[in-house]
């Protein structure tokens, strides 16, 4: 059952991603965007209780590779072509299909590295590139202003079409992004954040739209600071490298 646990959450979370075609497919633009939504957050957790579990296996990652593509790739880029893009058939498509292709580029890329001992990104603590659920996220904020202003300026194809083929060549990207394990916040802040993350849940439920358009920005406006932050990184690593060994003494 270890292994059975992580590898179910995996598959619910690949099941509830393509149900948001489903919902697509039927108009309903705001389940199929929480379906996406859910997916991401079950696919935050998948990989956290295999390792508590002591359940990781090569099949589990192949299958979260799989879901993934799927969940962020494919149904993100259906979705956003029925909303949007279809409008413009085929230029439309093309950019549907750069997202979906790129995510599964990124994903290729991700399990060829498994392996590999030297990731200049991974061991300094960052991402190669925007993850997949957060570019999936990041492609919605078109619809989500949409949603939040009930413009249909946010609706236009010739807006959305480059929209999405920005962040699909941001998720193949040799960028350098934050990831978890690189935000470290002070002990000073630690309680104010806690607070700070408990309203956002609140407002997930009041400002939906809002919230999740802030949300996109926010991270967005971060990627300058990660660029930043990995080359000063990057600069103290080529510094001490550089740096003469003291002589061994006879």
């Amino acid at each position: 059952m270890r292994a059975v646990v992580p590898n179910a959450i995996t598959a619910a979370a690949l099941c509830i991603g393509l149900t948001g075609i489903r919902f697509a497919i039927g108009g309903d633009f705001d389940r199929a965007i929480l379906a996406v939504i859910v997916a991401g957050a079950l696919d935050g957790i998948d990989g956290r209780i295999a390792r508590l579990l002591k359940a990781q296996s090569r099949f589990g990652a192949e299958l979260d590779s799989l879901a993934d593509s799927l969940s962020f790739g494919v149904a993100p880029a259906l979705i956003l072509f029925l909303w949007s893009l279809q409008d413009l058939p085929r230029l439309g498509w093309f950019a549907s299909l750069a997202l979906a292709l790129c995510c599964m580029l990124r994903l290729a890329r991700f399990n060829a590295q498994i392996d590999v001992e030297e990731q200049p990104h991974k061991s300094a603590g960052f991402l190669t590139g925007i993850p997949a659920p957060v570019g999936a996220g990041v492609a919605f904020l078109p619809l989500y202003l949409s949603q939040a202003t009930g413009e249909q300026v946010f609706r236009d194809p010739l807006l959305v079409g480059p929209w999405v083929v920005l962040i699909a060549f941001l998720m193949i990207s040799n960028v350098a992004t934050f990831s978890w394990t690189s935000i470290k916040p002070a002990r000073s802040v630690r309680i104010e954040l806690i607070a700070l993350i408990g309203l956002l849940g609140a407002f997930l439920f009041l400002e939906p739209w809002w919230t999740l358009a802030i949300v996109s920005i926010a991270y967005l406006a971060l990627l300058p600071f990660s660029w930043l932050r990995y080359a000063k990184v990057r600069r103290q690593r080529l510094t001490l490298r550089s740096e003469p060994k003291d002589a061994l003494p006879e």
